[in-house]
Formats: structure tokens, sequence, C-alpha cells
């Protein structure tokens, strides 16, 4: 599972991932515009959820169940076939680094119809073109509705790529987690 996030990311994430627990059948790799360090972003998570929370290393081997990986700031994060991470410094992706596309594409590749994108609240279009990917490859893709994010831009993106998209509020991703239907 892959989650993408921008602007209102903090309390986002904090409702989808509560009380998500280590038992969860999948990894959940996510991708934020934070430009600090994200430690401080992981501590927040690691009192809300007993999966194991870190920051992705390169050619590390993503574990199948029960972590959550977030993206380092200043690399874009990629999933290669080997079902390892590849962090890279290379010129930004709709205006960011780390990008949303860049992580959300290459997963696409190698997991297909596995994979399960989410995009939650963003002002920017990063995310739309990676869960069109996602789509086209098989996998499903959930969109916060926009009526309920914080910044609409990215989830009416993403709505504008996908074709069959689920537009879940944040609990109900939150259910869509926990039910392990993915």
């Amino acid at each position: 599972m892959v989650i993408g996030a921008s602007a209102g990311t903090v309390d986002a994430l904090k409702i989808i991932l509560d009380d998500v627990n280590d038992h969860e059948t999948t990894s959940i790799v996510i991708v934020t515009h934070i430009k600090d360090s994200v430690e401080g972003l992981m501590e927040i998570y690691r009192k809300i959820t007993t999966m194991k929370i870190k920051e992705a290393e390169d050619n590390e081997t993503i574990c199948e169940c029960g972590h959550i990986y977030f993206a380092p700031s200043g690399y874009h994060l990629s999933v290669e076939e080997d079902y390892s991470f590849s962090l890279v410094i290379e010129e930004k992706v709709n205006f960011v680094i780390p990008s949303i596309d860049v992580l959300f594409k290459s997963a696409a590749e190698v997991y297909r119809e596995r994979l399960t994108g989410i995009i939650l609240t963003g002002a920017n279009n990063d995310g739309a073109m990676g869960m069109k990917r996602i789509e086209e490859l098989g996998g499903e893709c959930i969109i916060q509705n926009p009526e309920e994010a914080l910044v609409d831009l990215m989830p009416l993106s993403a709505i504008s790529k996908v074709h069959s998209p689920k537009i879940l509020s944040l609990s109900k991703i939150n259910e869509f987690i926990k039910r392990g239907v993915y």
C-alpha cells in the first residue's frame, strides 16, 4: 500500500493510521511533502499504531507486513523489481522532492494488481499520474473525499486522472486499512 499526502498531512494520517495494528497483512509506504526530517512525524504515529514505523533506506528490502515506511526528505523514493527501496537525489517532480508520483509509478510497476494507492489532502497535483498508473496496471485507487480535505487540489487532481476510484472519508480509509481489504 502506498499513501501520498501534502498540506494537512499530520491530521489526515492520524485518522487513517489510528489503531492500525502490526497484524495487518501489508506494509504501508508514505510520501509526504515535509521538507524537514520525517522523524518528528513518525513519532506522532508511533503513539497510535503498533506497526513498526521507520524511514525507508536505500537498498532495504520491503517487509511484507506490519511496517510503515516514510520517504526521507530530500530523496525520491522508488520501489525496485527485487522489492527493495531506491533513494535518488534528482530534480524535483511536481515541484517537490520526494514526489508521490515517483513512488506510486514505481510501486505500480512492481506490485501491479496487488497495490493499493491512497491520495490524501494536498495543494498540488502530485500523485495524480501515479494513481493513473496504479489503475492502468490493475491496482486499487482510493482518494480522500475532497470535501473533507484540508486542501482539495491533490484529491481533485487524482479524481480527474482515474476512471473508477473509491472516494472515501478518512474514517472509511482507516476502516479499509484495518479490514485488510487489499
